[in-house]
């Protein structure tokens, strides 16, 4: 008997058609994976079997939870079930978790609003609960809250508070997105215990056929709104049918050409870098402790190389990438740009400092939503002794528009009128519109789609061909870094444990660290390989 079980769903909020005659189904112990790029209708499935569609909803069809239809079930009836019977972990962790309130008394409200049983009771089964998820409460007392605890810890805290009640159903919208491939493999092998421990189904959503090859039991493919294709794993993946799964494949393994470096003289020289943070007393006249955060970091950056920088979070490669812009001072060591120095005594040197960019991970959230995209992209300009105005700046609006593939019409649009892709080409303009020699990209693919990060890829090795890019890519993506960087250094506890010629790291790894990264990464099996 199906646990779960979708018939022909259609729904549209507003008169907007959003899903198209949607079925699907799940049984005990079965993990079913839904994918497709963002606006495809995912998390809206997810949406409508918890009965949380916004205010202005048609639905149409039939979801049976262990026979009981949901889809017009009163909400005081839904109350009931959401948390007991259905239970679902959302993607952002610290946008999930009320940052006032402890991780025990967050996992305990769902026990508590159920009335599953008295608070003593309820506290044994936090602590049973969060040990579970690989958080026991003699390392994370109950007391701790959501900002004493990494992105991979948060997320553990988000599970705990959906399986409190051992749920029959566990919805997980896209748990590992923003997580290194260490902490995101161990979140996926401890769903996959879950759903073996408790015999409950899984619908796992994402948009990366590579996360769930290997876990899930069937995946079913949507594309504005529909399923196009489905089937049990293996099948699927030996012979996809329709053209979009393809497409889908071919991205997740997208390879890029980059151009061939013509110099090889030093641009970016780091020696010896050293930074400490100063941590909180632990007693009234004890010293205060210092955290190691880049503990004596060297590397060279030749003029047109591109370079990698690859860990876990928290191994210090935000700090560094600081430091090397000149937003934190270092305790000692020296970083040099074109042989001038970043810092200028305690204070950046703005002579360094605008010939450096960045491109962050977020794009919407790094623009000022009320500036048209003019503006938006020339904010630069201000480093400059002799901004261009007029025509000049006009031309140069416009040539940097076409280099990233937009319209010059663009210009005069609201950022909130963009995709995320088109956002991040965007954040490519602003980065390259001064002509800087070196350009940061923090995590600048990791939120978007395999398709749209495909296609971002393709458009930095055109740059590079064009522009002679020189730049430095941070990132937890272990495939993006392998098709887009000459060489890679991997760091860990603020060190640099190994770097090398990104092809020769990856295929000969030396260090057991590099070699952890490289095994916790989520790949396609080789059968999809040969098809695609």
């Amino acid at each position: 008997m199906n646990l779960l079980r979708i018939e022909n769903l259609s729904l549209a909020i507003h008169g907007a058609e959003i899903l198209k005659q949607v079925s699907l189904s799940i049984a005990p112990g079965q993990i079913v994976a839904v994918t497709g790029e963002s606006g495809s209708g995912k998390s809206m499935t997810a949406l409508a079997v918890m009965q949380l569609m916004p205010n202005g909803t048609r639905t149409d069809g039939s979801i049976h939870l262990d026979g009981q239809e949901v889809l017009n079930l009163p909400e005081t009836e839904m109350c009931a079930l959401r948390g007991a019977s259905i239970g679902m972990v959302f993607q952002e962790p610290m946008t999930a978790l009320n940052p006032v309130k402890t991780i025990g008394d967050q996992v305990m409200e769902t026990i508590l609003i159920h009335k599953a049983m008295p608070r003593a009771q309820a506290e044994a089964r936090v602590q049973e609960v969060l040990s579970r998820v690989g958080l026991p409460p003699n390392r994370f007392p109950l007391s701790r809250y959501p900002h004493e605890l990494s992105g991979g810890q948060r997320q553990r805290v988000v599970i705990a508070m959906a399986i409190a009640l051992r749920p029959r159903l566990l919805i997980a919208d896209e748990p590992t997105t923003a997580l290194d491939v260490t902490t995101q493999a161990q979140i996926l092998d401890l769903l996959k215990g879950l759903v073996r421990e408790y015999d409950m189904g899984l619908l796992m959503i994402t948009h990366d056929l590579a996360v769930v090859a290997d876990m899930a039991d069937q995946i079913v493919v949507m594309r504005r709104g529909e399923v196009v294709e489905s089937g049990a794993t293996d099948h699927l993946l030996k012979n996809m049918q329709h053209p979009y799964t393809r497409m889908l494949f071919d991205a997740s393994n997208h390879q890029v050409a980059l151009p061939e470096m013509q110099e090889q003289t030093p641009l970016l020289e780091v020696t010896d870098v050293v930074r400490d943070y100063r941590l909180p007393r632990t007693g009234l006249f004890t010293k205060p402790a210092h955290m190691r955060a880049v503990d004596t970091v060297s590397f060279t950056l030749n003029r047109g190389e591109r370079l990698g920088l690859v860990g876990e979070s928290g191994c210090g490669k935000s700090t560094l990438t600081r430091a090397i812009l000149g937003l934190e001072e270092v305790q000692s060591g020296e970083i040099r740009l074109d042989g001038a120095p970043v810092f200028s005594g305690h204070k950046p040197n703005l002579d360094v400092r605008r010939k450096m960019q960045v491109v962050f991970q977020d794009p919407y959230g790094s623009f000022n939503p009320r500036h048209r995209v003019a503006r938006l992209i020339t904010e630069p300009f201000h480093l400059l002794e002799t901004p261009p105005t007029g025509s000049e700046r006009q031309d140069r609006i416009a040539e940097m528009l076409r280099a990233v593939g937009l319209s010059t019409d663009d210009a005069g649009k609201y950022i909130h009128e963009f995709s995320g892709g088109q956002r991040q080409r965007i954040a490519i303009a602003r980065a390259l519109i001064i002509r800087p020699e070196l350009i940061l990209f923090d995590e600048a693919v990791s939120a978007l789609d395999v398709s749209v990060r495909a296609q971002i890829l393709d458009l930095l090795a055109e740059l590079c061909a064009a522009y002679d890019l020189t730049y430095l890519f941070i990132s937890h993506d272990l495939s993006v870094v392998r098709t887009i960087t000459d060489r890679v250094m991997v760091m860990q506890a603020g060190k640099i444990v190994e770097q090398g010629e990104t092809e020769d790291v990856f295929a000969n790894p030396r260090h057991p660290y590099t070699r952890e990264l490289i095994s916790a990464a989520p790949q396609l099996p080789e059968i999809g390989r040969k098809i695609a």
